[in-house]
């Protein structure tokens, strides 16, 4: 399943839509403003929460943590030693690793389990400006968490290189 992200509208404080394949509206990204760290809310259609994100406060590294009906769901934080693209680590509370690499602020990275390909995020396959796709691959895998995953990295690869206050 293929999900379509309007890019301009990004940052915290704002709202907007994903929408699906066939142009109907998947997710609703709610951005909390005037909080102490950044948070967002995943949202189905509906309005229901489907995922709470936000900013780890006390970390010696900026990390997002995923949470799902009020339980933790996933940590995310950039790796250590990455020296030649940009990696994350997205820690989910059963003990498995995601890993996240690719260009990150170009919008060109992948999401993968144990080195198989669970989600690709790209601007390459869209012609509208501004916009890039996050491509579930495995039809087993978590749709809205790993959207969840793409809006997080992509957050805190912005406010790495200072885009974000």
């Amino acid at each position: 399943m293929r999900y379509e992200v309007r890019e301009r509208l990004f940052a915290v404080g704002e709202d907007y839509w994903i929408e699906d394949e066939q142009g109907r509206k998947a997710f609703l990204v709610d951005g909390k403003a005037m909080r102490l760290r950044d948070t967002f809310e995943l949202k189905g259609p509906d309005g229901r929460v489907l995922i709470d994100i936000r900013q780890k406060m006390l970390a010696l590294r900026d990390t997002m943590v995923i949470e799902r009906d009020g339980e933790p769901l996933a940590k995310i934080r950039r790796k250590r030693l990455s020296l030649l693209r940009n990696h994350y680590r997205v820690e989910l509370v059963d003990g498995t690793e995601l890993d996240v690499s690719g260009k990150i602020l170009d919008r060109e990275f992948a999401v993968e389990y144990d080195g198989e390909l669970l989600a690709d995020i790209s601007r390459r396959w869209l012609r509208v400006r501004d916009t890039y796709g996050v491509n579930v691959v495995r039809e087993d895998a978590d749709p809205a968490l790993l959207v969840a995953v793409a809006v997080c990295v992509i957050h805190l690869a912005e406010k790495e290189r200072g885009d974000l206050d």
